[in-house]
Formats: C-alpha cells, structure tokens, sequence
C-alpha cells in the first residue's frame, strides 16, 4: 500500500529506483559489517567471495563486479532484454557498495549475532530489491538461465546453488562456520519473504454450523468481514450444507474465533494463514 502510494507521489520508475538503491546499500551494509569480518558463508555469489577473499584476499566487490558482468551479458544472450534490464542496477549498485564501505566497522565479532543481524539485514536488502522489481544478480540469475533448459522450480535451483556455495565453504572453513551460514542463510529467506509480502497476515476461516447465517450475520454486521457462502456435502449422510468462507486480519483471529464458539460451540472450523490478500479493506493491487 505504501510501495503504491508513493508510486502515484513520484512515479513508478522512480520509485523502482529508490527501492532496488536502498536494498543494495542494506545488502552492502549486512555484507561488511556483519558476514565478510565473522567469515560467515550464507551462499550467493556474496559467500563466494567470501571464501575467495579468505583463500586469496582477493578484493569481495572486484570478485562481484567480475562475476555480476559475465552474469549480466550470458542473461542478455539466454534470457533477454527485459530481464537483463531487470537485473543490472542491481548487479552493479552492490558490489558497489561493498567497495565504498570496506572501511565500515564490524558492528559485532560474535558469530551467532552476526549470523542473526547479517541475514536481518541482507534479507530486508534483497526483499527491497525484489519489490522495486529488480535482482542483486548472482546465484538468481543462474538459476533463471538453469531454469530455461530445465522444468526444475526456480526456489530449488537457487537453493541448490546458495547449498553448492556453503557445501564449499566446508573445505576452508570448520563446520561450526558452516552452521552460522545456515542460520543467517534462513533468516535471509524468512526476511526476503516478509518484506515482499508484509508483516500484514491473515487467515483463511472454514466455518461448516447449522447456525451459519447467525455467525455470517455477526460476521458481516458487527466484526466488518466479508463473508461468502459454499455449498458443500456431507460425506457420511450425504445432506446438502453450507460453509463460510471469510478473511480476516490476524489481529482479530482470536476474538471473533471466540465469538463464533459461543455462538455454536461445536461449530467445524478450519483456519489457514493467508499471507498476502488483496481487495476491500486489505492490501490495494499495485501498479
């Protein structure tokens, strides 16, 4: 909702702009304050070079201009124009701000923190890139040309590429170091996924009462969900019934959860998360 507002404030493009800029500096920041000074390999191109810079000390955003270059031009040959645009910003903005901050002070030389706060900030980093509509380049663009020639979901082939980078990093570094890597490596997905979708959560309510049209009354009437209606069978008498199907917002998941079992105790209700809803009263569609 934000991302679209300041879309009609400033315009797309520009907005794009600001986004993939700000994630690639918290990229830059994560990567040199956090995982470069406590060696922590938590995949990517960016552990690549952490493990190249430790074997020998070969400059991290040299290794990345080089890498994201070849990258960037095999991506124009195998995957076009429009993802190639896509990818450059990003790809170059990084290794970039890797430079322009090797000086920065490690901000913790404890490994667990630095796992913990440099996946924190990597992932807000790449979650902002991805909402601009851009790609920090790396082991996406791999998967993307791998993808091509294959029928294997993008998720597995970027995570078998980030796994093949901290299988590496076994070989020069012990597997305590390894784990860490794990650990921000998790932190960074979660993060990525939160800040594309939101913090903002929601579920899924099944409601299956013979007092339906009650709880869709109070639904409706005094908590503001809207409701519909599915009919449904029953499997053992077979008789013809209906179920409600609502969204609500986590915040109000346990009061009206509360409030439909005091109208039927018995009623059956089935509850899933929905992370990401658009329409009247939540998230806006954005351009």
């Amino acid at each position: 909702m934000i991302v679209q507002k300041l879309n009609q404030l400033l315009g797309k493009r520009v907005v794009e702009i600001i986004l993939i800029t700000i994630g690639s500096f918290m990229v830059a920041v994560g990567f040199n304050a956090f995982l470069l000074p406590n060696r922590i390999v938590s995949g990517g191109i960016n552990g690549l070079t952490i493990i190249l810079h430790e074997m020998f000390n070969w400059s991290p955003s040299i290794v990345l201009y080089v890498v994201n270059i070849v990258l960037l031009i095999a991506c124009f040959l195998i995957l076009g124009k429009e993802i190639f645009m896509k990818s450059i910003l990003g790809s170059l903005l990084v290794p970039m701000f890797i430079s322009l901050l090797h000086t920065l002070t490690p901000a913790t030389h404890e490994p667990i923190l630095a796992a913990i706060f440099g996946g924190l900030c990597i992932g807000i980093g790449v979650g902002l890139v991805f909402v601009g509509n851009g790609s920090t380049g790396g082991t996406t663009l791999i998967a993307k040309m791998i993808q091509k020639f294959t029928n294997i979901k993008l998720g597995i082939l970027v995570g078998f590429c980030d796994g093949l980078v901290i299988l590496s990093a076994l070989f020069i570094f012990d597997i305590q170091q390894v784990l860490y890597a794990l650990i921000s490596l998790f932190i960074t997905s979660r993060v990525v996924d939160m800040v594309q979708v939101g913090p903002d959560l929601s579920k899924n309510l099944f409601i299956i009462s013979p007092k339906n049209e009650r709880i869709a009354e109070l639904l409706m009437k005094e908590l503001d969900s809207g409701v519909t209606f599915l009919p449904v069978e029953g499997g053992h008498r077979l008789d013809q019934k209906k179920m409600i199907m609502t969204t609500i917002r986590e915040s109000n998941y346990t009061n009206i959860k509360q409030t439909i079992l005091e109208i039927d105790p018995e009623a059956f209700m089935v509850v899933s998360s929905a992370n990401e809803v658009y329409g009247k009263g939540f998230t806006l569609f954005r351009d």
